[in-house]
């Protein structure tokens, strides 16, 4: 508990991170037969709990951030080592073991293992900031980004709006500490903006997320396809330096490029063969909702964490049953996100508060300003449903009233 809060946040993630993956694999060898696992998982819940009611108390702004993407982490490392229990997983080379992120500290470095893909830990300095929830989505997606990256290939994740994108290449990122610079793609791009992008992408070593990258021009995307392999090729033969449109550049391995799609959509083009071939697609689907909205609770400290997750779910289902449609009416991750923030935020500061005020109060906060007036007695029937005999206290503008009717 003393040692969270005394270092750096990237720091207290990584090494958690390799001395869980030491602990599973310890656990996994211990010869005394499959207790060892059982044992390490109620160790692994003992440590969140203590970790989550540390959350609860007094913190500093950057310590709750540490703390928040900690339980994030954990609550994921728990539920892998809980499964592998229950599957009776004997072997450290078992695939449901080595399909996992995994940290090695070896010959004086660090590196992260998936399968059979292995990449070293960038040292790259983030941040302090949160960390994406982790579900058996983010995991099928990181591991095909991390086969591609094996192979010196990119990836490209596609899907619906709101399936979490750019968000697991970002995550990825952080995971690995190298900088993800994540740039939205228009139909205006020509090839020589592009080239510029990969420039820098190439000397300084950091990931590119080309967001809604089928949006660009066909013809511009056959020159793209032929910039990025040239960038893969160098990076294959391990070169130091290589030419690039005319320029002579120096080059770092890490260098690696992503795209996001949006298939279906008006005003996007089909990619061409040659781009296709030098990244692999991971389809991404709709997240689960509920799981993410608990984790999230519980790193912000929530006691009824899974309760309320139920009820905000439920809520965005029957909304989207009932009430009209609207362009302006969203009941995906981004909306169930901005209800999570708005939690976070009244948890922080009214700790003693009853828990399902507080959620009423985020829904109610994110949804009611964007409500028709024909929708609100349908959504305030919903709210009352979901929250029997949960009264708010009535909200305290005096101050802000005041300030309004003041004379200059």
């Amino acid at each position: 508990e003393k040692w969270v809060q005394e270092w750096p946040g990237m720091v207290v993630l990584c090494v958690g991170q390799m001395f869980w993956t030491k602990g599973v694999e310890d656990a996994i060898n211990d010869t005394t037969g499959q207790n060892g696992l059982r044992e390490y998982a109620a160790k692994c819940t003992g440590q969140l709990n203590d970790i989550v009611q540390l959350v609860r108390g007094e913190l500093p702004k950057s310590t709750r951030t540490v703390l928040g993407a900690l339980v994030v982490l954990d609550v994921h490392a728990r539920d892998v080592v809980t499964n592998l229990a229950k599957e009776g997983c004997a072997d450290t080379n078992e695939f449901k073991w080595l399909c996992q992120l995994r940290y090695y500290w070896e010959t004086d470095d660090i590196f992260a293992r998936m399968i059979n893909a292995t990449i070293k830990y960038g040292y790259e300095y983030l941040g302090n900031s949160s960390r994406l929830v982790i579900t058996p989505l983010t995991d099928r997606c990181y591991r095909t980004l991390m086969g591609a990256l094996h192979l010196n290939l990119g990836g490209a994740p596609e899907g619906p709006a709101g399936t979490g994108k750019t968000e697991t290449v970002k995550d990825l990122g952080k995971a690995m500490a190298i900088q993800c610079v994540v740039f939205n793609c228009s139909d205006g791009l020509d090839y020589l903006a592009m080239g510029k992008f990969f420039k820098g992408l190439a000397s300084c070593g950091a990931w590119s997320c080309f967001d809604e990258f089928n949006r660009i021009e066909l013809e511009v995307l056959s020159v793209v396809a032929q910039q990025i392999l040239t960038i893969q090729r160098a990076v294959m033969a391990k070169q130091l330096t290589f030419s690039f449109e005319g320029s002579e550049l120096n080059l770092k391995w890490t260098a690696a490029v992503f795209i996001t799609m949006n298939p279906g959509y008006a005003g996007r083009s089909e990619l061409p063969d040659n781009l296709k071939a030098l990244f692999r697609t991971v389809a991404m689907m709709v997240p689960d909702y509920a799981m993410i909205a608990e984790i999230m609770l519980m790193s912000f400290g929530y006691a009824e964490a899974r309760d309320l997750a139920r009820k905000i779910v439920a809520t965005y289902k029957l909304c989207s049953e009932q009430l009209s449609s609207q362009d302006h009416y969203d009941y995906g991750m981004r909306a169930v996100m901005a209800v999570l923030r708005a939690a976070g935020n009244l948890k922080r500061t009214l700790k003693d508060q009853d828990e399902a005020i507080l959620m009423l109060r985020s829904i109610r906060d994110v949804n009611v300003p964007k409500f028709l007036s024909h929708d609100l007695p349908l959504f305030e029937g919903i709210a009352s449903d979901l929250f029997p005999g949960v009264e708010l206290p009535k909200p305290d503008y005096e101050n802000m009233l005041s300030a309004i009717t003041r004379r200059p």
